[in-house]
């Protein structure tokens, strides 16, 4: 095992949020496992009382029904496959996007660096909510929005500002070592020099970067889907299933509760997961 593995270990905080990270994931993988239900099929019969309300938990639905008769287990299975896809693909368009900018004005120094500088500040200036809402909304009003990939297009445009920062710090830190002057010495382009030297010893920050990321993107999925703005329905989602029940709070509390449980269970464990990976990575601790 590595350093950074025996420093991981001892957090006991980062260890359970890995643990409830692979559950939550396992969960969302093995849905038609573990549910044979439909989670778009209404059940008007069967799946409201005689006035019409949502059912409560009981044997046979374990997590009760929604307004339309639907099973909430069922649909809190899937929907944790969309919120988790679309944090997912966010994340990774962002790690693109950021880690190229960062290693392009990292590299490159001066005016471009000066300008690809200039545009992250310009980001980073609007809160990432607010620009994430205003992108959503413009994909809606461009009648994009009939899947996932408004929403995943939408996180990945904005949340690549931290990722650009790192990885431009750790290219002007390593863009004149020797290592690198090494490397152009015996004619390596800068792709190469990029890829083979430079990406490497980034590669810490980079994972750290988009842990943290990934359970951001996964909050911000569901406040964007609680607004209307995240994957259409009926699709189902975490984010999409509280803005279903928000109108049954109290008679229905669970269709409140499920959502929102799922929602801070996930955004807890990657965020502990990237504190933990934050701190096993920091290499200050082998010089301790």
């Amino acid at each position: 095992m590595s350093r950074a593995g025996y420093r991981f270990l001892p957090h006991r905080g980062a260890v359970i949020g890995a643990a409830l990270a692979v559950v939550l994931v396992g969960f969302a993988l093995l849905a038609p496992v573990l549910t044979s239900r439909d989670p778009l099929a209404s059940d008007v019969e069967r799946g409201l009382s005689e006035l019409g309300a949502p059912l409560p938990p009981s044997h046979e639905a374990l997590l009760g029904t929604d307004a339309l008769g639907r099973d909430v287990w069922a649909r809190v299975a899937y929907g944790g496959r969309t919120s988790l896809a679309i944090a997912a693909l966010a994340t990774a368009i962002a790690a693109v996007i950021g880690v190229t900018i960062g290693l392009l004005a990292g590299y490159a120094g001066g005016a471009v660096d000066s300008a690809l500088m200039r545009l992250v500040d310009l980001v980073m200036a609007f809160p990432f909510l607010l620009l994430a809402i205003l992108l959503a909304a413009l994909f809606r009003e461009a009648d994009l929005a009939s899947s996932i990939a408004p929403a995943v297009v939408t996180l990945g445009a904005v949340g690549w500002t931290a990722m650009a920062r790192v990885v431009r710090g750790k290219t002007r830190a390593l863009v004149h070592s020797e290592m690198v002057v090494a490397a152009r010495a015996i004619g390596a382009g800068p792709l190469r020099i990029a890829v083979r030297h430079v990406l490497p010893n980034a590669a810490s920050a980079v994972v750290v970067i988009a842990t943290l990321g990934f359970a951001q993107n996964l909050l911000a999925e569901a406040v964007l889907s609680y607004l209307g703005l995240g994957a259409a329905p009926p699709t189902p989602s975490w984010g999409r299933m509280l803005y279903d029940g928000r109108a049954y709070y109290r008679t229905a509390p669970h269709l409140v509760i499920v959502p929102g449980l799922a929602i801070g269970s996930a955004v807890a464990a990657f965020h502990l997961v990237g504190e933990g990976l934050r701190a096993a990575f920091d290499r200050r601790g082998d010089r301790a």
